[in-house]
This record gives C-alpha cells, sequence and structure tokens, in this order.
C-alpha cells in the first residue's frame, strides 16, 4: 500500500526556494491562492491552516523556510520526521507524521510529534496510546479515509468510518481532530473533487450521528497539485510542500523504494 501525502503532479514545475526571501514569497502565494479558493466558496480564509510538508528537503533549506515563517511542518517518514526534529530542535518546530505509521515507530511518534495525520488502524492506535500514556502527554489525530477506492491506498473505507471511530474512546491519549484523504492521483479535477467531497460527507454524516466522533470534524485535504479545489470542498488543512520548497529532485523512490507498489504507484 502506498501514502501519496504531498504531490508529484507532473503538470506543475515548482521552482525551487533557495532563499529566505524565496520561501517567503513562495508561501505568500499559497496563501493568496488560499484566500482566493476559500472567497469564491464564502468561506474565510482563516479558516483553513496551510501545513507545510518538508519530506526530503535537505535541513539547511528547512531552516530557510523556518526562518521565512513556516512554525509547523509535517513529514511522512518517521525516521525523517524524528531526525529532524533533533537536528532542528532549537527551531521550536511543530512536526505532524502525514504518513502511514509501522507500529514498530509508535514510541519516536511518541516522543517529537505534535499531531498524526494518518490513523488508520486499531493496531496503531493502541501503539500509539501505550507509548503516549507512557510518556504522559497526548496526540492529536486525523483518521484517513480512502475516498478513492484504490486497493494500493492506505486508509479506511467511508462505511467503516464509523465503527473506527467508536472505537478510538477507548485511546484516551489520542484527540481525534477530524479526518484526512487523498485524493486520486489525476489532473481530472473532476476526479480530484469527487475524493473531496466524499470525505466531506462523510465527516457530516459522522457528526449527525454523533458530533463527538470527528472531535473539530477538521478535514485534512489537498496538496500543492489540488489544494484549491479542496478548500472549496471544505479542507480546514491543507498540506502543501512543492509549491513552497519546490520540485523534489529526485522520485520518491530514490528515497524510500519500499512506497512504490506493484502498479508503480507512487507516495
Amino acid at each position: 500500500m502506498t501514502n501519496q501525502i504531498e504531490d508529484d503532479l507532473p503538470i506543475h514545475d515548482f521552482p525551487t526556494a533557495t532563499s529566505v526571501d524565496e520561501f517567503a514569497r513562495n508561501i505568500a502565494d499559497v496563501q493568496a491562492n488560499i484566500a482566493r479558493a476559500a472567497e469564491r466558496v464564502g468561506r474565510s480564509p482563516e479558516e483553513v491552516r496551510l501545513l507545510p510538508v518538508s519530506k526530503t528537503v535537505p535541513e539547511e533549506r528547512v531552516r530557510l523556510a523556518v526562518a521565512a515563517g513556516c512554525h509547523e511542518l509535517g513529514e511522512n517518514k518517521v525516521q525523517e520526521a524524528k531526525r529532524k526534529s533533533e537536528n532542528l530542535a532549537d527551531l521550536g518546530v511543530a512536526w505532524s507524521v502525514i504518513g502511514h505509521l509501522q507500529t514498530n515507530k509508535a514510541r519516536d511518534v511518541a516522543a517529537f510529534a505534535s499531531e498524526f495525520q494518518a490513523l488508520d488502524s486499531l493496531r496503531a492506535a493502541a501503539a500509539l496510546d501505550r507509548r503516549l500514556q507512557a510518556a504522559g502527554r497526548s496526540l492529536d489525530v486525523y483518521v484517513q479515509v480512502n475516498t478513492s477506492a484504490e486497493p494500493q491506498k492506505y486508509g479506511l473505507p467511508p462505511e467503516e468510518v464509523e465503527a473506527f471511530l467508536r472505537e478510538l474512546p477507548q485511546y484516551s491519549s489520542l484527540r481525534v481532530r477530524g479526518l484526512m484523504t487523498l485524493a486520486i492521483f489525476t489532473s481530472d479535477i473532476p476526479r480530484v473533487r469527487t475524493c473531496f467531497t466524499l470525505l466531506r460527507s462523510v465527516r457530516d454524516r459522522m457528526r449527525d450521528i454523533d458530533p463527538a466522533l470527528v472531535g473539530d470534524g477538521g478535514l485534512s485535504m489537498g496538496m500543492s497539485g489540488d489544494y484549491e479545489v479542496a478548500i472549496e470542498e471544505g479542507a480546514t488543512c491543507v498540506r502543501v510542500g512543492q509549491a513552497i520548497f519546490g520540485k523534489r529532485q529526485v522520485p520518491d523512490s530514490h528515497y524510500w523504494p519500499e512506497a512504490f507498489d506493484a502498479t508503480g504507484s507512487s507516495e
């Protein structure tokens, strides 16, 4: 299974930011796009949180991004996030783990992460809760939903979300903040939009059943290639990497060969 958390859409060619000024300009451009997308559907831009995604970005460039205003960052891989959180501890960054969690990495996430956005199994919930209880802390989590029905993707089928959410209160250190999804990997915007509308409908249905099930009812959806569409469909958090940091110099397979399944899909 794969988790394409922040996009590698071939239709975009984002320039690489290499200075504080370039990062500041990219961030401002993204924020302006967020504002326009929100205003198109009568929403306030303040309802949308920008989560910059720094996966594969060298630490020296991450420091520039933080100097430009990125004070929270998302990472796919626990080991990369852990390394960066330790080496960049002086920056005071809040780290969000937004990729699939292997239970043997739960201890690390419990130690440094401020948020986990890809919860999709009770096994992972139990492992996190156990480690968090031992550390005396709690963690914000989003439940990942597979809205594209792609078998190679992580995430719960929409029809299983209610039952899963009803099990989570037993893990008292986990604070459910909402739902997360990855849209289908395509430049066909109507198909992408369908994934976002489905996540919103799942959230709304959970609220109708029991508002407590989804906590704040947040919707983490949308990446560099489609975050404006996600905002139009109700996103409260968008995960943006390449539009801020620039196009990645190497494919994900260079870093994580296991991220590629038999169909050739990438994270």
